[in-house]
């Protein structure tokens, strides 16, 4: 019995190769984030689908990796690790390959400032968003919170288009940060929102996403897990 093969998750989701870091994720903005890390540094991982069911992330199975119940999550048998939180694994990988996290400490702490920007304020705002205008919040009636969430990523997107207007990656260097930031940029079209919070006013993140999505890492990242395997 391998670290892998021993634990809990591997019941419900079994390794093919034990011997790979194994992903346990589903293509979200948060999912992909680390399957584009795992492709942009040249990790040898496996994917494994896991929806957004209650049949999936309650299950014993994830709870056993993943307390929280959310995607993504990781099994690293070279270190044996299990990890969840997307900036917690982005942290990890990048520390594990050395790449895409700084190598002094003002460049870390840079990379790390514009991860917990999308981990504290972007990620959640939008997700909000997304809720109110595509999923079951677009059903209430009341239109305030809808427009708090409208009203707070018009606010970040700004900050983010000043920042990215002299430079081409958000810490300097590409780096964990964009593979945070730019999938959830992309999701405001996923959720219909992108004429409501201004987006094509935004010429230097427009730019931004299209640099982000031309790496050929990120084109097969976004699409791990298949969502239809």
């Amino acid at each position: 019995m391998s670290f892998v093969t021993n634990h809990p998750i591997n019941r419900r989701w079994p390794a093919s190769d034990p011997s790979k870091l194994q992903l346990y994720a589903f293509p979200t903005p948060n999912g992909v984030k680390v399957s584009i890390a795992l492709e942009e540094m040249g990790i040898r991982y496996e994917p494994h689908l896991v929806t957004l069911s209650d049949s999936d992330v309650k299950s014993p199975e994830f709870l056993a990796l993943n307390p929280n119940n959310k995607i993504p999550a990781i099994i690293d048998p070279e270190t044996e690790v299990a990890l969840f939180e997307s900036g917690a694994i982005l942290l990890y990988l990048a520390e594990k390959s050395g790449q895409f996290g700084g190598t002094t400490p003002i460049e870390k702490a840079r990379v790390l400032q514009w991860l917990m920007f999308q981990m504290g304020g972007l990620g959640p705002m939008l997700g909000q968003l997304g809720y109110f205008s595509k999923f079951a919040g677009a059903a209430i009636q009341d239109p305030r919170p809808r427009q708090r969430y409208i009203d707070e990523a018009k606010r970040l997107l700004a900050v983010l288009e000043t920042e990215l207007s002299t430079r081409d990656w958000i810490a300097g260097d590409y780096s964990i940060a964009d593979m945070a930031i730019a999938p959830w940029l992309r999701a405001l079209d996923y959720y219909g929102t992108q004429e409501a919070v201004g987006w094509d006013t935004h010429p230097a993140l427009v730019a931004y996403l299209e640099r982000f999505l031309a790496r050929p890492a990120v084109q097969i990242g976004l699409n791990v897990p298949d969502r239809n395997g």
